[in-house]
């Protein structure tokens, strides 16, 4: 007989786990599984569920000798160590009145009532140690046996007559025992691993995306505009096509299709108007869309092979300003991870986007720098320059037309406002034209050397190190009655070239120094506030500029210039 029993529950045991698989499709479960904070609404609605997951086990049960062999507390006990106290009471309560109204199963209905009440307060205390335990089914087991022990017990002290009682337990003692623990443990191992398996998905989604933003970002680092926009989405979508089963892979603009790369492409082509009604609407709200048939995605050519899509937008500034889309050749086949690695992308190259505009802010802003900059010096050099070159030209012709020669060179290297980075001899070739202007004003009193190796590799930012030459000469050598010296040197090491410019003038005070990139001493250090900002805003703080200078000693500047 207790053979029959045992195969009898665990018959009824499996239509237990059919709805434990289904409940793990429900989001509400999936929050509590992955333990999202859910409403005093939600677990009310959870205790429903598991309550009834109870009556049914009531129902299911297998009569004997007046009373019944059942799997009732299988799901307050899931409800329980999964939602916490409250979803276990709930449940409970709502199961064990059930067993209590409706009186199945003769003398034990008060006892069954009390265990399945205590059972999902037992369950609900445990939820705490049940969502730190690592092997959650062994847990789980060990504590559906707990109640189901009570309950026998409570059948021996409140059932009468006695002898029916023990007859009872022992007939059903081991087989509901055990099988209600192992329905605990699988229906547990069920929920527990599809929501594993979905982890491991979107883990591998979220790599995925990662792994395609980083192949990807030097084309968004170039920007999202008129100018790069075909470029990247096409670079792009060629590279999502390869590292995905996705069968079509297109990015637009507003109006116009920038790229189409796979299924799709013969009609679908780089600067036509966008086709597709699914995408306008995603354009126009904002919002991603989900296509599972042909005619939802709305594409006017009627041989067509595009049959899914996904569509989510690509947004600068929470404006759409255009969209990814992601194709597939068979009708409903958009599973939730091609979604959430569309939707991972779309987050992704939105940021790279953003990031890409602040990066060409942050360049205007360095060339704005490096006008105004330019701008302050040409005055006042030139003025100073011209009458130099006019003292010579009845004195030393030829003094003065060499003198005219370095002042044009001066100013073309000068004027390269659109250049980005210059080679190192052209930088010295600028502050030599400078230093033969500035020696022919002050002769003997300025001594400039060089030790720039012949082989040396480096190039930098235009009007860097001529500034820094400059700021020496004005506030540093000229300050002093005998003047002095300046020296410019380079040395190229592996990750780097260390440039520096050293002086023996008449050096600065520690409190100058420490204050030397305040904004109260602009009119006085603009040039090195400008090299230093344009250093940083470049390479980063660890190459702003280096300076250090004693009183009477002098001033010792160095520049380091990464690969």
């Amino acid at each position: 007989m207790i053979i029959d029993i045992f195969s009898n529950l665990i018959n009824r045991i499996g239509i237990i786990m059919i709805l434990a698989f289904i409940v793990s499709k429900i989001k509400l479960i999936r929050n509590l599984v992955t333990k999202n904070n859910i409403s005093r609404n939600d677990k009310l609605i959870l205790s429903m569920i598991f309550g009834m997951f109870g009556i049914i086990g009531t129902y299911i049960g297998i009569p004997i000798d007046g009373a019944l062999a059942n799997s009732r507390i299988i799901g307050i006990i899931v409800g329980g160590l999964l939602g916490g106290p409250t979803v276990g009471i709930i449940s409970g309560l709502i199961a064990g009145l059930h067993r209590w109204i409706i009186d199945i199963g003769g003398f034990t209905t008060i006892p069954c009532t009390i265990s399945t009440v205590l059972a999902g307060i037992i369950s609900g205390l445990l939820s705490k140690k049940f969502h730190k335990n690592n092997n959650k089914w062994l847990f789980a087991m060990i504590t559906a046996i707990i109640p189901e022990l009570i309950e026998l017990g409570a059948i021996l002290l409140f059932s009468r007559p006695f002898d029916e009682a023990l007859k009872l337990v022992k007939i059903i003692v081991i087989p509901v025992t055990v099988t209600n623990a192992l329905g605990v443990a699988i229906f547990i191992a069920i929920v527990d691993s599809v929501f594993t398996d979905q982890e491991r998905a979107a883990a591998y989604q979220a790599q995925m995306a990662l792994k395609i933003a980083n192949r990807t970002l030097k084309y968004f680092r170039k920007g999202f505009n008129r100018e790069t926009a075909l470029e990247t989405a096409l670079e792009t979508a060629k590279i999502i096509k390869d590292m995905t089963a996705i069968k079509g892979v297109a990015f637009t603009d507003k109006e116009n299709i920038l790229a189409h790369v796979g299924l799709g492409e013969d009609h679908h082509k780089s600067g036509d108007n966008i086709m597709t009604s699914l995408t306008k609407d995603v354009v126009n709200t904002g919002v991603y869309q989900v296509a599972g048939t042909k005619d939802e995605i709305g594409c006017s050519y009627d041989c067509c092979k595009l049959k899914s899509a996904i569509i989510v937008p690509l947004k600068e500034e929470n404006e759409t300003i255009g969209t990814l889309k992601l194709y597939k050749d068979k009708e409903d086949s958009i599973t939730q991870v091609d979604l959430e690695l569309a939707l991972g992308l779309g987050l992704l190259f939105s940021t790279q986007i953003e990031l890409s505009k602040i990066d060409y802010q942050s360049k205007l802003l360095s060339k704005a720098e490096l006008r105004a900059l330019q701008a302050q010096i040409n005055p006042h050099f030139l003025f100073n320059a011209i009458n130099t070159i006019v003292s010579f030209t009845r004195t030393n012709p030829d003094r003065a037309r060499e003198l005219l020669i370095h002042l044009g060179s001066y100013f073309r290297k000068n004027l390269q406002k659109n250049v980005e980075e210059v080679n190192l001899f052209e930088e010295i070739e600028h502050i030599e034209s400078y230093i033969e202007i500035e020696q022919a004003r002050f002769g003997d009193k300025l001594n400039v050397k060089f030790d720039i190796p012949n082989n040396i590799n480096c190039v930098l930012p235009p009007l860097i190190l001529q500034p820094i030459v400059e700021n020496g000469i004005k506030h540093g050598i000229l300050e002093k009655i005998e003047g002095g010296n300046i020296e410019v040197k380079a040395t190229d090491n592996e990750d780097e070239t260390v440039i520096v410019i050293k002086d023996n003038g008449v050096g600065m005070e520690k409190s100058f120094l420490d204050s030397l990139f305040d904004n109260k001493l602009q009119n006085d250090s603009i040039g090195l506030i400008n090299v230093n900002n344009r250093l940083k805003n470049k390479y980063g703080e660890k190459n702003a500029l280096e300076i250090y200078s004693q009183v009477d000693k002098g001033t010792t500047v160095i520049v380091r210039i990464p690969k």
